[in-house]
């Protein structure tokens, strides 16, 4: 269980700022599943989910530079919450998957050119003896502004992205699962990235920032 405490590059838990982060949001919480879905929250709500900070750089992904930001992609939101996590001593491991989103933007599909979205992450949480997923990625306030049903979480059952909004249409689907990581496997995020996106490989140097100026529209 030591690797799902552990710091590691990405997951800085031992980071000052992810320290004092992980201790005021879980204030006033009675045991380890409070504060759980205390910094659950937190991470989803305060942080905002930007698609457009998809990077190649092996250093944007570091939970430190997510705080700093106060946004992220998926992945970056998951390793932030790892280490917050892992910070106040809850183990917890990151987990990643491949979904088609239904109802992506056409800004993001002329990008990725599919609405198939790799190595979507997320976190699985050690809680009373079991691991339990939890879902950070899209902060309320912009779940409100696209209609898609914000994901809760009890520390008690699975967190994942709603197969449909809240008008009935097809949101999320989970087409393969990659299963459970101690670290983030940045390199096998790449090689996976590159297989589904080839066109991206223009970007490996300067990174996919250049394609995604703009990025903080609002309409993603």
């Amino acid at each position: 269980m030591d690797q799902y405490t552990s710091r590691t590059y990405f997951i800085e838990s031992d980071d000052p700022s992810i320290v004092d982060f992980a201790r005021s949001r879980s204030s006033g919480a009675g045991d380890d599943t409070g504060r759980a879905v205390k910094i659950f929250y937190a991470v989803r709500d305060e942080v905002r989910y930007n698609p457009y900070c998809y990077s190649f750089h092996r250093d944007q992904y570091r939970a430190g530079l997510c705080l700093e930001r106060m946004e992220g992609f998926c992945i970056q939101k998951a390793i932030l919450l790892a280490a917050v996590s892992r910070a106040l001593g809850i183990p917890c491991r990151l987990g990643f998957a491949n979904v088609v989103n239904h109802l992506a933007t056409e800004r993001m599909k002329e990008l990725m050119r599919t609405d198939l979205f790799v190595f979507h992450g997320y976190n699985e949480f050690f809680l009373k003896g079991r691991w339990v997923k939890a879902t950070p990625a899209f902060n309320i306030a912009l779940c409100e502004k696209f209609g898609i049903l914000p994901l809760d979480f009890d520390g008690e059952h699975d967190s994942v992205f709603h197969p449909f909004d809240k008008s009935g249409q097809r949101h999320m689907e989970y087409v393969h699962d990659y299963g459970p990581f101690a670290d983030f496997p940045f390199q096998m995020m790449i090689d996976e990235s590159l297989k589904y996106y080839p066109h991206l490989a223009q970007f490996m140097k300067s990174g996919v920032e250049a394609a995604m100026e703009g990025g903080a529209d609002p309409e993603l």
